[in-house]
């Protein structure tokens, strides 16, 4: 259903602020019971990461890890902005992960694998059977005769032979680039090529929403795209998703592809020493995912990294050795290789590792396994919560599971989802930290300290401990907390865990990152240095940080930049809609105008009512200027196999374009109902180009 808004009146903006309309929330405290048990309670902590003690209050962090060689010097400027940290010490990720525990922790499980069919067992990994895993991994690896500093790409799903790999490689010191796993083909390919990968790590099959994935065939169409950049990968190493049995439905290529595991028995018990690495060694790249233009390798070292998702995961997800941790975020992106994998094995940690998806067979999935497993720690994005709150608002309520700490990721959560997820999901007992951070800056930059800071809806807290951010307008001006104005967050001082660039991309770094703020190109001091997010923020006068969504996804309407996140947020306050995704639209008076589509909740008709409410919930939370142009109601949203719903298809149906390529989505077939809702049920689309704000809108999906 549609409607067609009246012309709102225009009004005068600055160009260099964003229009913040956000209502200020409650504080929320820690429970008494989770500040008695935290990782770290005392505030007076916070004192030794100020600014006046940076860089050596990074020292802490350090300390977390097992050291080969110490480091002499904690960061080196010399070749500003290519940070580098603990210069001069040798190090192993593999070893802090996996070696160093085998004293205390060698019959405790590290990962407890549960299949997607609920008919299939959980599968508990010991760390001693780790180790084993992992050794004889790494003396594969080096019987192909890879070593540090080569590249191998991997192309898996969610399964124990995933961090296997990862620390196979680490052992090793080569550099491994996971690609996620519902990516396709072509999109493995070109990170085949970027990297200059030889070898691709891959996966017969794997179970998505109840059916056996071929997984094999992306693999056959990764390295004929890869060839076709220029880049010839010699092997394909297939892991079998049941040993011994081959489920995929692609023939393997003789010569080059190989079962990895027949190749292992010939590794059977062998033991590989880990490599003693440089401190500012490469770790591995992580690919953006953007779904246009030239994907971006960012680079992460061994230590600063390391040290960084160790310390961060101890203090902020509070993981304790006795803990059953649940990250419900899927390895092939930043958040799975730094609070599945390396953060969480570097403490010790039990993690829960789920292949499938969170809503199979039904929405009570992800409680029945924490009911089963005890899970008491759980971090998952705001695109599940809201997903499982739209199919079972209250399923949580039928199982007997308890949280202590409940951490969201990815994106920001609006007031209404958080509320769900601490009332429902966390049944008032749980902690919620809202953590805040990129792809580039390994772990998190802003969040609340859980048991030091309270919790406030919508916002997710001040800096991270050691993280300094500052807002700043278009101009470089610095804008004040309180003053509910917005702009560029930014963060004053380099930190451990921050990529060290982009894969062979200097400039594109530079340029991207710091070219915006940076007024002496030349300078060693790092003050000159202010680090670009990319993300709209606001902060409130108690010094908490509101994150309005990508730069790039924000919407001029008669001179007002509209945030979409607020927007959505706003929609999100009608009781009947469970998602909302806003994009811009061309409007020959105003420039641009959002256009709304909302799904929702199960048993809810669609009605005029619905959109008059969502029209009425825009103008009273943010004001007539963000009155929609068209609210639609739509069957589901566009998403990507992630969960991410892609306002980049929305935008083209909405402006009119060839939405291009969409068979890699989760659920292709809803784009054609929505562009026939939209546009009517002929082709309308036009060739004309789009002005660059709206072609670039969604890009970092």
């Amino acid at each position: 259903m549609a409607r067609k808004m009246k012309t709102p009146e225009v009004t005068e903006v600055s160009e260099a602020q964003i229009a913040v309309h956000w209502k200020e929330e409650q504080h929320y405290q820690p429970p008494e019971k989770f500040k008695a048990q935290a990782n770290m309670r005392d505030p007076r902590i916070l004192e030794k990461f100020g600014l006046d003690t940076f860089p050596d209050c990074f020292k802490e962090y350090a300390d977390m890890l097992t050291w080969f060689e110490p480091y002499r010097t904690v960061l080196d400027t010399s070749d500003a902005p290519f940070w580098k940290w603990f210069v001069g010490g040798k190090i192993n990720a593999s070893y802090n992960c996996v070696d160093r525990h085998l004293d205390t922790y060698r019959n405790k499980a590290a990962f407890i694998f549960v299949p997607e069919p609920e008919a299939e067992r959980d599968v508990a990994i010991t760390y001693e059977e780790l180790y084993t895993r992992v050794n004889e991994a790494a003396a594969l690896l080096r019987g192909l005769g890879l070593k540090a500093g080569d590249r191998v790409t991997m192309h898996m799903p969610m399964v124990p032979e995933l961090p296997i790999t990862m620390l196979a490689c680490a052992r090793l010191g080569i550099i491994h680039s996971q690609v996620f796993g519902g990516f396709s083909g072509q999109a493995c390919g070109s990170r085949i090529q970027d990297s200059g990968s030889r070898v691709l790590i891959t996966m017969d099959s794997y179970w998505r929403n109840g059916s056996l994935t071929d997984h094999k065939a992306n693999a056959d169409i990764a390295v004929r795209t890869a060839k076709d950049l220029g880049q010839d990968v010699d092997k394909v190493l297939v892991w079998q998703r049941y040993p011994g049995k081959y489920a995929g439905k692609t023939p393997m290529v003789p010569g080059r592809d190989v079962f990895v595991n027949d190749l292992l028995k010939e590794y059977t018990g062998r033991k590989v020493e880990p490599v003693a690495l440089p401190s500012e060694g490469q770790l591995f790249l992580m690919y953006s995912s953007g779904t246009t233009g030239k994907p971006k390798g960012v680079q992460h070292s061994i230590a600063g990294y390391l040290a960084y998702v160790t310390a961060t995961a101890r203090w902020i997800l509070d993981i304790h050795p006795e803990d059953i941790y649940w990250c419900m975020a899927d390895i092939g992106w930043i958040t799975g290789h730094s609070y599945i994998v390396y953060g969480p094995l570097a403490i010790a940690a039990t993690s829960v590792l789920y292949e499938g998806v969170p809503t199979f067979p039904d929405a009570g999935r992800p409680w029945r396994i924490a009911e089963r497993l005890g899970v008491n720690i759980f971090h998952t994005a705001p695109t599940a919560i809201r997903m499982l709150r739209k199919l079972g608002p209250q399923e949580p309520r039928k199982y007997n599971y308890h949280f202590k700490s409940m951490t969201t990721v990815g994106e920001p959560i609006e007031p209404e989802a958080w509320r769900w997820y601490y009332d429902e999901v966390g049944k008032r007992e749980a902690v919620i930290t809202d953590t805040w951070w990129l792809t580039e800056t390994g772990g998190f930059l802003g969040t609340t300290v859980p048991a030091i800071h309270p919790m406030k809806p919508g916002s997710c807290g001040p800096g991270a401990p050691g993280i300094h951010p500052v807002i700043y307008d278009e101009t470089g001006t610095e804008v004040p907390k309180g003053s509910g104005k917005a702009g560029n967050i930014c963060i004053r001082n380099p930190w451990p865990g921050l990529m060290q660039t982009l894969w062979g991309d200097r400039d594109r770094y530079v340029k991207t990152y710091y070219g915006k703020y940076n007024k002496k190109p030349h300078s060693k001091d790092w003050r000159d240095w202010p680090f670009l997010c990319g993300d709209g923020a606001v902060q409130a006068a108690d010094g908490y940080y509101r994150i309005l969504g990508r730069v790039d996804d924000v919407i001029n309407v008669a001179g007002h930049r509209l945030g979409t996140k607020e927007i959505e947020s706003a929609c999100l306050t009608v009781p009947e809609v469970a998602e909302a995704a806003v994009v811009p639209v061309l409007d020959e008076v105003k420039g641009r105008v959002p256009d709304v589509y909302i799904a929702i909740k199960p048993g809810v008709q669609p009605s005029q009512d619905v959109i008059d409410r969502v029209v009425k919930a825009n103008e009273e939370v943010i004001g007539k200027i963000a009155r929609p142009k068209h609210v639609y109601i739509v069957p589901d949203m566009p998403k990507t196999r992630s969960g991410k719903i892609m306002r980049r298809v929305l935008a083209s149906i909405s402006n009119r374009r060839d939405v291009g390529d969409v068979t890699t989505l989760a659920n292709p077939d809803v784009v054609e109902q929505i562009r026939t809702m939209v546009q009517g049920k002929d082709t309308v689309t036009t060739k004309e180009q789009l002005p660059e704000d709206i072609a670039k809108f969604g890009e970092n999906e």
